[in-house]
């Protein structure tokens, strides 16, 4: 079996990029990173999701191979305030910023008719710096301090601010800080105002018209899109736009509905969209797989788009330390006890390490499906019954003040007909996602195909030699079933609980029996290599720099804007 790249291989790869022209042009103006969550450790919860834990992964990437790269977010404080004293005394590389004189730093933007002032605090890791913009100033309105308090917030009118402070906010930070990059990179559409703030130092600097400056501004700009289900495109109504960006379109010489055009709908002007906005002013778009670039034609035929796999960050993730002086399955089981002494904190169950322990813990909204499994428990129960060795289940996922309608029909199913069998582990984070990928035995992964963009759990678990059971979607479209564990081609119940009884169960039996030189044994080693040598953020980070990055830096070093 011969996989693509190996971890030497990326590095070497990183030590000549670093000796290069182009290198040098991105050490000047670094690469400017925006996205509304970050998962960077779980002293900072400003996170939701995928989104967010790429990004983290992302970020500490580039720390490691010493790119230049500058990341912009949100400090959400409302967050802030649930961390308990020992997660605040974790909180060491996050800084507020401060100038020569050792005041914070403020930058100010217009938003409806008021001035909104903007401080900042910084992460940082290594050379890599994560500027996290709050609103929560005491020059500002009272109703304009509480706007970067909850990450994606549900009023409209809020969640449309902040992604303005996040735009043309961020721009302004850097702008004040000194960075004059060379890319700007939407990882999303959320952060998509920057455009506009970039439109504007263009009318400035090449003292040109709002429309051709559009068409300047775009050539340093790139999109990444994650998503095609409906929920995930950020929009809002038209007439917000133009209320909200009024003051702001005024000191461009521009009206409010200038701007709110650039992302209207084509079949309803009522209605703007981010991702309409993010198309039309960036000069590249990407996927983050195989599949999701496929699907977007569909959705999308006139923005093709570069695909580009997520990965994961190897370091994070990979807990099978120093596993080749054994095995990787004995490092396994070290892992997989702290996940059974995850389950006995919550449930206080005793599970045996020689069950077989399937885990689906992620996100729960609709088109993950995580009740797939359990909405036929008489099938479900017939199979761990006649099962040689207890099957058990661990779900997992986001809780809060109010738990989703997934969450709670998850706990009333376990409670009710799989007590004992499965459990639910509240309050999902980064800390909890990490013992889970690496303790359990199978990972389930169980999405509508052609709705999860990529998904990267799989891969977590899969570092850490964790075979997955899994529909044919996202990166799991483009890899050999062989290879990650056991595919369900027709992404069907019935074809599952097929493969859990007929090949799963009975394999794991055998691999108990045997332990060393099983078939389950070559299987763990097969999916890590693959992770590792295919599904890594070096893997990633190399493929935004030789397709995006240095062809969009060219376009900007034919036409200097600083």
């Amino acid at each position: 079996m011969i996989f693509m790249q190996t971890h030497s291989d990326y590095s070497n790869w990183f030590i000549r990029f670093k000796k290069s022209e182009e290198y040098k042009i991105f050490a000047e103006h670094p690469v400017a990173y925006f996205c509304a969550e970050y998962a960077l450790d779980s002293s900072l919860p400003i996170y939701a999701g995928g989104l967010g834990v790429l990004a983290g992964d992302f970020v500490r990437e580039t720390a490691q191979q010493k790119f230049p790269l500058v990341a912009v977010g949100l400090f959400y404080k409302k967050a802030q305030s649930t961390l308990s004293s020992e997660d605040e005394k974790k909180k060491k590389n996050i800084q507020p910023m401060l100038d020569k004189d050792n005041r914070e730093i403020i930058v100010s933007l217009p938003i409806e008719d008021r001035i909104v002032s903007i401080k900042a605090w910084r992460w940082s890791e290594g050379s890599t710096s994560v500027y996290l913009l709050d609103a929560d100033v005491p020059e500002n309105d009272p109703r304009d301090r509480t706007l970067t308090h909850s990450l994606y917030d549900e009023n409209r009118d809020v969640r449309l601010k902040q992604e303005i402070i996040l735009g043309i906010g961020g721009f302004r930070l850097l702008a004040r800080l000194g960075y004059h990059a060379s890319v700007y990179h939407l990882n999303e559409g959320h952060s998509a105002f920057l455009a506009l703030e970039l439109v504007r130092h263009e009318m400035e600097h090449q003292r040109v018209g709002f429309d051709e400056a559009c068409g300047y501004a775009k050539k340093h700009i790139l999109f990444t899109n994650h998503t095609l289900v409906p929920e995930g495109q950020e929009q809002f109504a038209s007439e917000r736009i133009v209320l909200f960006m009024a003051k702001y379109a005024e000191e461009m010489g521009i009206k409010g509905e200038d701007i709110a055009q650039l992302g209207t709908l084509a079949n309803n002007p009522n209605v703007f969209s981010m991702t309409n906005l993010s198309f039309r002013l960036s000069t590249k778009t990407s996927a983050v797989s195989k599949f999701h670039a496929e699907k977007a034609k569909d959705v999308w035929p006139e923005h093709p788009m570069e695909s580009i796999t997520n990965g994961i960050f190897v370091k994070r993730w990979e807990k099978t330390g120093g596993w080749i002086k054994t095995s990787l399955y004995r490092s396994h089981l070290k892992n997989k006890k702290k996940l059974l002494a995850l389950v006995k904190k919550y449930e206080m169950i005793d599970w045996k390490d020689t069950d077989l322990i399937l885990v689906w813990a992620r996100r729960m909204v609709e088109y993950k499906r995580p009740l797939l499994l359990l909405e036929d428990t008489d099938r479900l129960l017939k199979i761990i019954k006649n099962s040689p060795v207890p099957v058990r289940l661990v779900f997992s996922g986001p809780t809060g003040e109010q738990e989703n309608i997934f969450v709670v029909k998850v706990k009333q199913i376990i409670e009710e007909k799989l007590k004992n069998i499965a459990v639910f582990v509240p309050n999902y984070s980064t800390e909890i996602a990490e013992i889970l990928t690496a303790g359990a035995d199978v990972w389930l992964n169980t999405p509508i195909p052609g709705t999860e963009a990529c998904g990267t759990s799989g891969m977590k678990a899969g570092v850490n030699g964790v075979p997955s059971l899994s529909t044919k979607d996202g990166w799991v479209h483009e890899v050999d079933a062989m290879h990650i564990g056991w595919v369900a081609e027709s992404s069907t119940r019935e074809e599952i609980f097929s493969l859990l009884e007929k090949n799963i169960i009975p394999l794991y039996c055998d691999h108990l029996k045997k332990v060393s030189g099983s078939a389950w044994a070559e299987k763990m080693k097969t999916v890590r290599n693959m992770i590792l040598g295919d599904f890594s953020t070096s893997r990633v980070l190399r493929e935004y720099i030789e397709k995006l990055y240095i062809p969009v830096m060219r376009q900007k070093h034919t036409h200097r804007v600083d």
